[in-house]
């Protein structure tokens, strides 16, 4: 116990020290911003090839994520993650929510209780929610299915993107990602993805990278593409779990992303560890923050239209009838594009005050 006389006797810190103080740390910070950019561009490509381990561990956790997943969704346990939250952490996520903000939160797969190594890799899993209101499940799905323009909606962090192939539920699409974070880097990914509409309030979607290549001098003429998984490891492999549900007058969505990425040379965690950490978080809090901002603004610019359809929608209340109301809201999309493009425009500036610095 410290007594009165003792805190007297204590020297009070000199305005110099509280200066010098306040200004280590962003100088600490500066320094290592600059050290992290310079050991990335001198790591050899081949410092950060793609093991086979690396890969198997991937797969196995991956293979343990959906088992879990489809057991929760076989008997019918929280749809969502903040749902099996304990009460009080629930009440605080869902008043979070309904402000308008997005919930996220760290997640880890063990193999029967044991963490799963990953040799020269590390798996980043991240799991967020956000809340639309007075949005439709079929609005939140024809925005989400829009992948053509997502390069619009999901600007900087999609700079290109494109329809390979779409059949039904099933899209092969692919993307090219942008990040600046100390450095630049530009991937060129595809992805499969598979939806499933559950019923009238819900809807779920998976996929899964089946192409990631860096690509080097990008936009230039010598413009060139790594061989997959030999190139500096800033993004091998990558998953995400979707979740929709229409309730509460509005759109819950929810994305668990599940990454892979090269591992921290030892000795320069302290460098690099912050900046390979933090970059999934980051993506994924602008992902959903966008979302939610680019279908307000969509919302907005064609709520005659939308409400009609939610009325349509919810007289009919059959399955087949959800994706029958996505087709037509794409279509609504597609047709009122010209008149939507100033709202969005407003709707990416909206975001960017709420997601500053960070879609993975």
């Amino acid at each position: 116990m410290v007594t009165k006389a003792t805190r007297e006797r204590q020297p009070a810190e000199s305005s110099d020290s509280r200066e010098a103080r306040s200004i280590r740390w962003p100088v600490r910070r500066s320094v290592a911003a600059v050290l992290a950019a310079i050991v990335f561009c001198a790591l050899p490509s081949d410092a950060a090839d793609l093991k086979p381990q690396a890969l198997d561990a991937f797969n196995r956790y991956v293979q343990l994520t959906e088992a879990q997943i489809d057991a929760g969704l076989a008997h019918r346990q929280a749809y969502f993650h903040v749902d099996a939250l304990p009460e009080d952490r629930r009440a605080a996520a869902y008043a979070q929510l309904r402000e308008g903000k997005v919930v996220i939160e760290r997640l880890e797969t063990r193999d029967d209780g044991h963490a799963i190594q990953v040799p020269g890799g590390m798996i980043h899993d991240w799991t967020g929610t956000v809340f639309i209101p007075g949005a439709t499940l079929a609005q939140t799905l024809a925005l989400d299915q829009d992948y053509d323009h997502h390069q619009d909606i999901f600007r900087p962090d999609v700079a290109r993107s494109k329809i390979l192939r779409h059949s039904g539920d099933d899209f092969l699409v692919r993307l090219r990602f942008y990040k600046k974070k100390v450095i630049t880097t530009v991937i060129d990914t595809e992805h499969q993805v598979h939806y499933n509409i559950v019923d009238s309030t819900h809807a779920s979607s998976r996929s899964h990278t089946t192409r990631i290549q860096e690509v080097n001098n990008a936009g230039q003429s010598d413009e060139s593409l790594e061989p997959e998984g030999h190139d500096r490891g800033l993004l091998w492999k990558m998953n995400t779990y979707w979740r929709f549900e229409e309730k509460d007058g509005g759109t819950y969505v929810e994305c668990r992303s599940i990454s892979l990425t090269r591992d921290i040379p030892v000795g320069l965690g302290w460098v690099i560890g912050p900046y390979v950490t933090s970059v999934p978080r980051e993506s994924l809090t602008f992902t959903l923050a966008t979302t939610r901002s680019a279908v307000l603004g969509r919302g907005v610019a064609s709520a005659r239209v939308n409400r009609r359809n939610s009325q349509e929608l919810e007289s009919r209340g059959a399955q087949e009838n959800v994706g029958d109301a996505v087709i037509v809201a794409r279509h609504q999309i597609v047709r009122g594009r010209n008149e939507t493009d100033h709202v969005s425009v407003a709707a990416d500036r909206r975001c960017a005050a709420v997601a500053v610095g960070g879609r993975g």
